[in-house]
C-alpha cells in the first residue's frame, strides 16, 4: 500500500502529550532503553512490550509495567496497553527480518486472532508484499484501528537525530566527496524502492546494497569484495520514510562493522537519522580514523565541512 505522505507525521513535536502513560514496543539494540528513559523524564509513565527474541533485558527495567510477546501476537500486547489506560504507542529498536526467513520461522510466527487477517494477507494468501513499508505499516494501522494511536520515537527523544556536519572533524577527500555524491542518489532510489537505505561505493563502482540482511551485513559484504577497503557507507531515509518505523539508525555499531570491513567514511542524512550515543561513536570513529558526516541531500556545504564535534 503506497504511504500518504500527508498523513505522516514530522519526525519531531513540541506538543506534549495529554496522557500519564506513552506504550513503547521494543525491538534489538539500546534505542528502545534511551527513548523509555527520555519518556520518564518527561513525566511519561512508560507501559512497555518487548518482542521476544529481540528486545534487551535491560528494558524492562526502564518500565513501570512489562511484558514480552512475538512479534504476531499484537492482539496481546493491544489488550495489555488497554489494561494501563494507554492510548499513545512508539515503536523504537530494530526488528531482524531476516528471521523470518529461517527454517520453520513460521512456528514463532503463528499470529493471534488480532493479527490473524493481516498475517493471512502476507503469509498466506499473499496478497500483499513483505516490504517493510507495507509490514510495518499494517502493524501501525492494527493498532490504530483498535483506538491506540502510533507516533514516532523522535517526538520523545529529538535530540538523537543528528545535526549537519563534519561530526569526526577530519578532512574529506575529493574521491569520498565523489563517491557521497554518487552513492547517495543510488541510496535514495533504493530506498524509494523500499529495498533498504544503505549502499556501499568505492570509486563510483557500487560494492553492496542493503536488502533484508541489514546495513551490518551489507557493509561486511563489501568488505569481502574489496579487500583494498577505503570505500564509503552511504545511508539514507527513504524519500517516503513513515516518521514512526524504520527510521536510519546509526552508532558505535555500525562504525565496527565499518572498520572490519576496512571502510573509511560513514555519510548520513543530517536530521533524518538517529544517531545513537553520538559521543560515543566520534570518539570511536575519530579513534579509527573513519570519517562520518550528516549532509543534507548529499552536499558538503561549508558549515557541514567545519561542524565542532567536540
Amino acid at each position: 500500500m503506497p504511504l500518504n505522505v500527508s498523513e505522516i507525521p514530522a519526525l519531531t513535536s513540541e506538543s506534549r502529550l495529554n496522557a500519564k502513560a506513552v506504550g513503547l514496543m521494543a525491538g534489538w539494540g539500546e534505542y528502545p532503553v534511551i527513548v523509555a528513559r527520555s519518556l520518564k523524564r518527561q513525566g511519561y509513565k512508560v507501559i512497555g512490550v518487548g518482542i521476544k527474541g529481540h528486545a534487551d533485558p535491560a528494558f524492562a527495567q526502564e518500565c513501570d509495567a512489562f511484558t514480552m510477546g512475538p512479534i504476531a501476537k499484537v492482539g496481546m500486547a493491544i489488550r495489555f496497553f488497554k489494561q494501563h489506560q494507554v492510548q499513545h504507542i512508539t515503536f523504537a529498536g530494530k526488528i531482524h527480518k531476516v528471521q523470518y526467513f529461517r527454517k520453520f520461522a513460521w512456528l514463532d510466527y503463528i499470529p493471534d486472532r488480532a493479527t490473524l487477517r493481516m498475517f493471512w494477507d502476507f503469509m498466506i494468501t499473499k496478497k500483499k508484499d513483505r516490504k517493510d513499508d507495507t509490514f510495518l505499516l499494517a502493524f501501525v494501522n492494527l493498532f490504530e484501528r483498535h483506538g491506540i494511536s502510533v507516533l514516532p520515537a523522535t517526538h520523545f527523544a529529538p535530540e538523537l537525530l543528528v545535526q549537519e556536519g563534519n561530526l569526526t572533524g577530519s578532512k574529506i577527500s575529493k574521491s569520498q566527496q565523489l563517491d557521497i555524491s554518487f552513492g547517495w542518489q543510488l541510496a535514495k532510489q533504493m530506498g524509494g524502492l523500499d529495498v533498504g537505505q544503505t549502499v556501499v561505493v568505492k570509486n563510483q563502482a557500487v560494492l553492496a546494497v542493503e536488502a533484508v540482511e541489514g546495513t551490518d551485513l551489507c557493509i561486511q559484504r563489501a568488505g569481502e569484495l574489496c579487500k583494498q577497503g577505503g570505500f564509503t557507507v552511504i545511508k539514507v531515509a527513504k524519500p517516503q520514510q513513515d516518521s514512526r518505523f524504520d527510521v536510519p539508525a546509526i552508532g558505535v555499531g555500525t562504525l565496527e562493522s565499518i572498520k572490519d570491513a576496512g571502510g573509511s567514511c560513514l555519510a548520513v542524512e543530517a536530521g533524518h537519522t538517529i544517531i545513537i550515543n553520538e559521543a560515543d561513536v566520534i570518539e570511536y570513529a575519530r579513534k579509527n580514523k573513519i570519517t562520518v558526516v550528516a549532509l543534507k541531500a548529499g552536499k558538503l556545504t561549508a558549515h557541514a565541512d567545519h561542524r565542532d564535534a567536540a
